[in-house]
């Protein structure tokens, strides 16, 4: 393979060849969820985007620290804003559970979910709660650099002070007057010199159950101080590429940046790495709006607007059919497509065990594999790629079909590329079909008992609905009455 590998970087808004800091080796940060919530099929965006990078930048023989963090206190309802409560504490009020049940409960959840989608694990998983002195050191060094002030037992960070030797909004294009006007003044902030200052450490409400004890007050780190901490800690002061969403541009990044590169002297990351969201019926995917779909009711099919049951390697292929900077449209048609497109890949791969080989060859596969690896070194363009993948399963049953010959040799070229990208780079695998027959069956079964159970609480015949319900939780299904009908999902 040949050609230098191409990223396009937040931050120059163009694309540079790569070049790690280190020769041979790459440090790779990419913000992690929030654990409070099933994850749904935005969230799996990201995740499948730098999988693919990772998955790449190792086919290409560096050696890679990929460190994704876990979120698990200081995320905030109103993430711009920094205000309101912290999501993990909201859900543990509400589920009447300890915090850290919730934080292990949708942790589990969103592994058991990466699994699904052959989302490599990363080499470090930190979480924020076990980083707490970490993040109190950052947070000194800032206040005796000048740049943080405390404020009635909570920290800021002074970004009206830091715009005056950096520019504070290179990332996200914007200009410190812009934000100042359109900042809202908002009650119980009056504590902050400027409206857009941004919290370092928060002094804990009575209510707050997730605090700690600090020189400051008893209370909790800011969001956006978090990754700022984890990723020096495993990563060094500097490193190679940090990723995530674009709706962590700005405020979260742009707020890294600024943390980091006030307590460095310098900026910290060389490359940031940016997917786009997936939008349905026009509007972004995400559990705020109300319109998302959790991955489990794609793998199952129990949501309304699904006609079916997507299996997670056809979810897979379909975030990786549109390239990682385009919007990415939700739709049935849209996934029914994928799944036929997949289906047709993997049997072309089938066939390949099934050729006969020749003494000579009368096609020419170079082309096709060059293509390929150009579209992988072009900002990982997976769509391309996969076009090429495509004109390679047409000469494929051009020789199953007798039309054309090819050597021993090719034949083991070929299955040896096809090896490698698509189930060492794109992360595909071949389908189940005993695992997604089984996989359905149970949908029925639960949906079944999901009507038994209604058909009971009509009859007001509590002591069997509840006895459904309890008798699927002991086998791991985890059912929850909504104003919108019933949901369920395996534990």
């Amino acid at each position: 393979m040949t050609g230098n590998f191409v990223i396009y970087n937040t931050l120059t808004r163009k694309k540079e060849v790569f070049k790690p800091l280190v020769e041979g080796k790459v440090g790779l940060y990419v913000c992690g969820p929030t654990v409070y919530s099933d994850s749904h099929l935005g969230h799996a965006r990201p995740f499948i985007t730098f999988d693919v990078l990772y998955r790449y930048l190792n086919y290409l023989e560096y050696k890679v620290r990929y460190v994704r963090n876990i979120t698990d206190v200081g995320h905030l309802e109103d993430e711009v804003e920094g205000s309101g409560e912290d999501r993990i504490s909201k859900k543990a009020r509400l589920e009447k559970l300890e915090p850290m049940e919730v934080v292990q409960k949708y942790m589990n959840s969103f592994h058991f979910n990466m699994m699904q989608l052959n989302v490599k694990p990363p080499s470090i998983e930190p979480r924020a709660s076990g980083h707490i002195i970490e993040q109190q050191e950052l947070i000194e060094s800032l206040l005796t650099k000048g740049f943080a002030y405390e404020s009635n037992g909570s920290v800021y960070f002074d970004v009206e002070k830091y715009n005056q030797d950096f520019d504070y909004g290179k990332l996200s294009g914007r200009n410190l007057d812009d934000i100042r006007t359109n900042t809202r003044k908002l009650d119980g902030q009056e504590e902050k010199k400027n409206s857009f200052d941004f919290a370092l450490w928060k002094k804990a409400t009575p209510e707050h159950i997730m605090r700690w004890s600090s020189k400051w007050s008893d209370g909790f780190p800011g969001w956006h101080l978090e990754c700022s901490a984890m990723s020096t800690k495993y990563l060094g002061e500097k490193f190679d590429i940090h990723g995530g969403g674009m709706d962590l541009t700005f405020p979260h990044h742009e707020c890294e940046i600024a943390q980091s590169t006030a307590n460095l002297g310098e900026e910290p990351v060389q490359y940031w790495m940016h997917n786009n969201m997936i939008k349905i019926n026009g509007q972004k995917m995400a559990r705020s709006l109300g319109n998302f779909v959790t991955l489990q009711e794609l793998f199952s099919g129990n949501h309304e607007i699904l006609e079916q049951a997507y299996s997670p390697m056809t979810i897979r292929f379909f975030v990786l059919q549109a390239h990682y900077r385009s919007e990415l449209d939700f739709s049935n048609e849209a996934l029914q497509a994928s799944e036929k497109g997949l289906n047709r890949l993997m049997t072309a791969l089938s066939t390949l065990n099934e050729i006969q080989a020749s003494k000579v060859s009368t096609v020419d596969f170079d082309s096709v594999k060059e293509k390929c690896f150009a579209a992988l070194n072009d900002d990982l363009n997976t769509p391309i790629a996969i076009a090429h993948l495509f004109d390679g399963v047409k000469i494929i049953n051009s020789i199953k079909a007798g039309k054309e010959s090819i050597s021993v040799r090719d034949l083991n070229d070929i299955k040896s590329f096809y090896n490698k990208v698509v189930f060492e780079i794109l992360g595909l695998q071949e389908e189940n079909s005993d695992a997604k027959e089984n996989s359905e069956i149970l949908s029925g079964v639960v949906e079944l008992l999901i009507e038994l159970r209604k058909q009971a609480k009509s009859n007001k015949d509590w002591g069997m609905a509840d006895k459904i319900r309890d008798d699927l939780n002991k086998i791991g299904i985890e059912i929850k009455d909504t104003k919108d009908g019933v949901d369920w999902m395996l534990k």
